[in-house]
């Protein structure tokens, strides 16, 4: 990839990045043998505070793709919203609010509002030894030292 463009990391090239930083090879030469620009790879481990992030998952009180799928069809048949939570076994403002957001129940689309959900769901948080150096240079200090940690209760 050229030098200042812009590249978005599929799963697959994260999975192989992650997998050449624990064998303990440097980010550069990574981003070399991946084909991928190396601002993108350094900014990417920047914004994860060099360590791998949990996988997304959906939240437990949210809609699933085959709910949606769901709602999608009662629309398409003119099912009142209440009908439609009620078969779906949801409050009927879970309901009202998801084809609220998701362009109203003329344009509503299953697809489009699963998409949409985990977009909205994606929260730019950065992890905390990006956002607090004191407690990254502790934990650098202590992998220098072989990991060994002070547990003396004088601290």
């Amino acid at each position: 990839m050229g030098h200042g463009e812009y590249e978005k990391l599929t799963p697959q090239a994260i999975d192989e990045l992650w997998v050449r930083l624990r064998a303990g090879k440097a980010a550069k030469p990574i981003a070399r043998e991946l084909g991928l620009c190396t601002g993108t790879v350094r900014a990417y481990l920047l914004r994860c505070g060099g360590i791998r992030p949990d996988p997304r998952r959906r939240a437990a009180g949210r809609l699933t793709m085959a709910e949606r799928e769901e709602v999608s069809r009662g629309l398409a048949a003119e099912h009142s919203l209440r009908a439609i939570a009620m078969v779906l076994g949801r409050a009927p403002s879970t309901v009202s609010r998801e084809v609220a957001v998701n362009r109203g129940p003329r344009r509503y689309r299953a697809a489009r509002a699963d998409r949409a959900a985990w977009t909205r769901a994606a929260r730019p948080k950065a992890c905390k030894l990006a956002t607090l150096p004191g407690l990254r240079d502790k934990v650098e200090e202590n992998c220098n030292d072989g990991g060994r940690l002070n547990r003396s209760p004088a601290g």
